[in-house]
């Protein structure tokens, strides 16, 4: 399957999700791009969006290359094997882990505007992006979740490996996922146009749909 774009991704993937439709449901989705795919989700479900922002830990002189990833509060998963096999020091780690929790307040900061995160203890949290490679963000995402309490989790995406939708299996109570192909090089093989969102349309776009300061 290939999308269109983000939209036509977002409103296929909101079909999926309308059994959510009505319940306590918060949609948390990871910039830029999930942004305007849980946009429409959001939009159909009638519930409100957010952003969540794991920053993946990028491998020494191989930046594309996640060995872990990070979330918001610190909360860190690591690919242990690969790291290693890398031979990858601990102090590279820790300097990494405390460069990208920098940028993901810098983000959360203009994103979210000076407003405080939605409260998601004892909700449905519906975690969205416009696909996975690793699923390393997402599941730093997943964890930091998990602390705050909420009623259920929901991994909700367009496309994704099939292993590692088999693996998220295992640490949510769902998984939506309209498309598991094989080969699985990069996410924007899967998009006719994957062109980069600016945080501006990041912005507006969680201004339409947050609701009320």
């Amino acid at each position: 399957m290939v999308f269109k774009n983000r939209e036509e991704a977002g409103k296929l993937l909101a079909k999926a999700l309308k059994d959510y439709k009505g319940y306590d449901v918060v949609v948390l989705a990871i910039p830029r791009g999930g942004v305007v795919v849980g946009y429409y989700v959001a939009e159909e479900l009638g519930c409100p969006l957010d952003v969540i922002i794991p920053r993946k830990l990028g491998a020494p002189l191989q930046p594309e290359l996640a060995i872990g990833a990070v979330a918001e509060d610190g909360t860190t998963v690591l690919n242990e094997d690969l790291i290693e096999s890398m031979g990858i020091p601990q102090q590279y780690i820790e300097r990494k882990i405390k460069e990208e929790v920098a940028e993901i307040k810098r983000r959360v900061s203009l994103y979210r505007s000076g407003r405080d995160a939605i409260p998601v203890k004892d909700k449905i949290v519906i975690l969205v992006d416009d696909g996975l490679a690793t699923g390393a963000t997402m599941r730093a995402a997943i964890s930091y979740i998990k602390k705050l309490g909420p009623k259920a989790i929901v991994v909700a995406v367009p496309v994704a490996p099939p292993e590692v939708v088999r693996s998220l299996r295992r640490e949510v109570d769902k998984v939506v996922c309209l498309s598991t192909p094989e080969p699985f090089f990069a996410i924007g093989q899967f998009y006719e146009e994957f062109e980069q969102v600016e945080d501006e349309e990041v912005i507006r776009l969680l201004s339409v749909r947050r609701g009320p300061a």
